[in-house]
């Protein structure tokens, strides 16, 4: 290098691993993207399986940290408001109404952000997961339609920093935000702005494979799917059809092991570190889950709200016994007969929790399951990577020895 070069940031010193390479979190590597860059530099500290940073993350995004004495913070992360909403005129083909590619697109359109990080599919696969930095409505909408696999993300991120793009929207899931959250600094961004989506039990390309063909009577043809509010899996196929399988239907044995490991050792299932989600966890059925984390969370939802039909969060139910029963069942593996499995999912619909109690409910059961995971396999890692709200969740439950 001569005198007169200018002289490389650190970490765009570091080299990206090759494809394939072993990922530094190992068999708990959640695929986000990252090490596919010279960001793998700061690693160490991005990555949510490697040092689980979420009480700093959080205080540096949202200026405080949860409160452990307010049980919807517990549960949600911090916020300044939560609502249900949909669009007045849908999308065709979202998965939902298009809630966040309706945001997404009015930034683009207004100039607020110059490019929006987001998953498009692969040419070969609907539910090949392709990374990419939209720059037209066009290619926003070309991503709509979550891919329920996993996917690197944080790979576009050298992109981001070499292109001089000042102002961007990212889209992504917890793990993904958690390590962008420990390098926006060095994006050289005048604004992020994060569009989360809640996030669990996301799997290998293959592993997507046999859960479809394990569940599905028509696997060639689900377009997407999804876990729903009426303790069934939606999938919905190329016809238009809806077909529904009853949660307590699964077969738990097959599938116990189709879930990514990084999935199993997660617990920010809502996604505490965006400035906005857009779910469905705590909504009625055939609605959306909003949470507004922050200001700039604010400034996001403004923008699509004249085009939402809104109202307020609910909650109906009590969620315990049935989380409790549920603990034992998956560790054994319990399959019910279908029959059994809809009448129960019948009763469960019309007396289980719904609205932020079919949330908590959601949020016990895998955090409940994820504990016992990282305590039998990670046990090195337990007190450490579980944060303080995750814990005090759990502890309501009474849990195997082994």
């Amino acid at each position: 290098m001569s005198a007169t070069s200018p002289k490389l940031p650190k970490h765009q010193k570091s080299k990206a691993l090759k494809p394939g390479s072993r990922r530094p979190a190992k068999e708990l590597c959640s695929e986000c993207g990252l090490c596919d860059t010279y960001y793998i530099h700061y690693v160490k500290d991005a990555c949510a399986f490697l040092n689980q940073q979420f009480d700093r993350l959080e205080t540096q995004t949202h200026g405080r940290q949860r409160n452990l004495e307010d049980d919807e913070e517990v549960y949600f992360g911090v916020h300044r408001q939560m609502m249900a909403a949909r669009k007045i005129e849908p999308i065709e083909g979202a998965q939902w109404t298009g809630i966040v590619s309706t945001i997404a697109c009015e930034m683009l359109d207004r100039g607020i952000v110059e490019g929006v990080v987001c998953v498009q599919n692969t040419p070969e696969d609907r539910f090949g997961p392709k990374p990419v930095i939209a720059r037209t409505r066009e290619e926003v909408l070309a991503a709509r339609v979550n891919k329920p696999t996993l996917s690197p993300n944080l790979s576009v991120l050298e992109q981001v920093e070499q292109s001089g793009m000042k102002r961007l929207l990212v889209i992504g899931v917890g793990c993904q935000i958690q390590a962008l959250r420990e390098v926006e600094e060095r994006l050289g961004l005048e604004k992020l702005y994060v569009l989360g989506t809640p996030c669990v039990d996301n799997v290998t390309r293959a592993g997507l494979q046999k859960f479809l063909d394990t569940t599905s009577r028509s696997p060639e043809t689900v377009v997407h799917y999804e876990f729903m509010q009426d303790f069934r899996v939606h999938f919905k196929h190329e016809d238009g059809s809806i077909e529904k399988v009853p949660f307590f239907g699964l077969n738990t044995k097959e599938l116990k092991d189709v879930f990514a490991p990084s999935c199993m050792s997660c617990f920010d299932y809502v996604n505490g570190l965006a400035d906005l989600v857009v779910g469905y966890m705590g909504a009625p059925f055939g609605w959306q889950w909003i949470v507004v984390r922050n200001e700039t969370g604010q400034e996001m939802l403004d923008i699509a709200l004249d085009q939402l039909q809104t109202q307020p969060v609910a909650s109906k139910g009590d969620r315990h016994q049935a989380v409790q029963q549920s603990i034992p069942a998956y560790d054994k593996g319990v399959t019910l007969p279908m029959w059994a499995a809809k009448l129960m999912g019948v009763v469960i619909e019309r007396i289980g929790p719904t609205g932020l109690e079919y949330g908590r409910f959601s949020i016990d059961s895998h955090f409940t399951r994820n504990y016992l995971y990282v305590k039998r396999n990670y046990p090195e890692k337990l007190e450490q990577h579980v944060p303080e709200f995750a814990k005090k969740i759990v502890g309501q439950y009474e849990l195997p020895d082994s």
